[in-house]
Parts: structure tokens; sequence; C-alpha cells
């Protein structure tokens, strides 16, 4: 009896799970891992060989200073959000990998730069978004916004009536509300 399931041209069966269509899904993911050099370039060396898109990477170190965290957003359907948290945990300077539930602490940092003709009305809409002037000169204004995505998006948006001329943002820093802790000497006793 042969299996159920369409075929492909060369009389192939192809499996309906597979063949399955998922929808892209943003996923934060949290990495403790070594700090040491070349970490960086080998996750995102990993992320590049498997084609997924990094949506945004922040690294630096933890309490500790043997260990950083990484917080890495992705867009990605189901399959490969599991992928890529499977394919971490084999690379040998990563201590743990978990994906941050959607209600955990995300902030980013964002940088405008806006033309300086009228600094006064710049530091009142930074004011209005918990932001600050951080740089001023005859030309131009620097602001500094920090947030969630929303917020920065919003706040940029406020300041294109000033005339952006420059804008950075460091992409998110995320960590899990609670006590619950992703902690190197814990993961370590328990590898």
């Amino acid at each position: 009896m042969r299996p159920e399931g369409r075929r492909n041209t060369q009389g192939i069966r192809i499996d309906p799970e597979a063949e399955a269509t998922h929808e892209p899904r943003m996923a934060v993911l949290s990495a403790l891992v070594k700090h040491e050099p070349g970490v960086l370039s080998e996750v995102s060396s990993l992320f590049s060989r498997r084609q997924f898109n990094i949506e945004s990477l922040t690294v630096g170190p933890t309490q500790d200073g043997d260990t950083a965290r990484m917080t890495i957003v992705i867009e990605e359907p189901e399959p490969g959000v599991q992928q890529a948290k499977k394919q971490l945990r084999k690379l040998i300077p990563v201590i743990d990998v978990e994906e941050l539930e959607s209600a955990a602490m995300r902030r980013e940092l964002a940088l405008i730069k806006v033309a300086g003709d009228r600094p006064g009305d710049v530091q009142a809409v930074a004011e209005m978004y918990g932001g600050d002037a951080v740089d001023a000169s005859k030309d131009a204004v620097t602001v500094e916004i920090t947030g969630s995505k929303q917020k920065i998006d919003a706040a940029i948006e406020a300041f294109e009536q000033f005339d952006v001329l420059e804008i950075v943002r460091t992409g998110a820093a995320a960590l899990e509300r609670g006590s619950k802790t992703m902690d190197s000497t814990t993961m370590e006793s328990d590898n």
C-alpha cells in the first residue's frame, strides 16, 4: 500500500506538515555566552549560514565578568525560531539560550540628530518622550530617547518636523520580568 499525500514531479511524496506554510513571528532570544573574543562573530555567522535574518542584536557584559548576554531579535516562522534556538545551543561559547516571553522588559536607545534652528522646541519634544538633548551646536541638536520600540518609533515620527539629519538605534536589550534569571553559575552546574 502506498502512503497518501501529494507527490512531486519525481514521484517523491511531499509531507503535508513540511509543506505547510507558517507565518513569521517576532522572537526575542536571550543567550548567555562566554565573554571572550570571537563569540559575536560565531553567533552572527551561524545566523548567516542558516539564512536567518537578524532584526537586532545587542551584546554586553553581565554582572559576572566571564559572561555576556546577547539579545537577538529574529522574525521567522515557528520552525525557524525553534531551529535558531537549537543551533545556538550547539555553539561552544553559548552557556544557555531562552526565548523571552512577550511580557519581557525590552528597551532600545536611539540618538536622533535634527536641524538646530529651534533647540527649545526640540527639547520640548524630547521631554514629551522622556528624552533629553545630549548635544547641541548652531546647526544640529542630538536627542537621546530610551524605551520600547513603539516609543522610539513614535519619537522619531515626532522629530520629523525638525528635519531629521541622522538616526542611530541600538536594537532591543531585554530581560524577563520578575525574579527569574539566567545565572551562569546555575547553568554551568546543570550541564
